[in-house]
């Protein structure tokens, strides 16, 4: 069965569950941390990877056409996929 607050926000929610499975959890700034380490904005994380993946769209478009601008943008697309796993 699904866990359905009521009454609460979002952020609420996310900070019980966090408490109940780890009871090691602080804020800081308005950010999560649990055992010392970030938790990954999930919005944030999201939007970086659907601009990843139009980024490698493109780049695959432009194979035909210029090799060398869709190397370059399928090469940018993959340091966006880094700045996404560190979001």
């Amino acid at each position: 069965m699904a866990y359905k607050p009521k009454n609460k926000t979002k952020k609420e929610v996310k900070e019980e569950i966090i408490d109940v499975l780890t009871n090691k959890t602080k804020t800081i700034k308005g950010k999560v941390f649990v055992d010392g380490q970030k938790l990954p904005d999930p919005k944030l994380h999201q939007i970086v990877s659907f601009i990843k993946s139009g980024m490698r769209i493109i780049g695959y478009c432009f194979i035909p056409y210029n090799l060398g601008v869709a190397a370059s943008i399928l090469v940018l697309s993959e340091v966006v996929g880094i700045i996404e796993e560190l979001v």
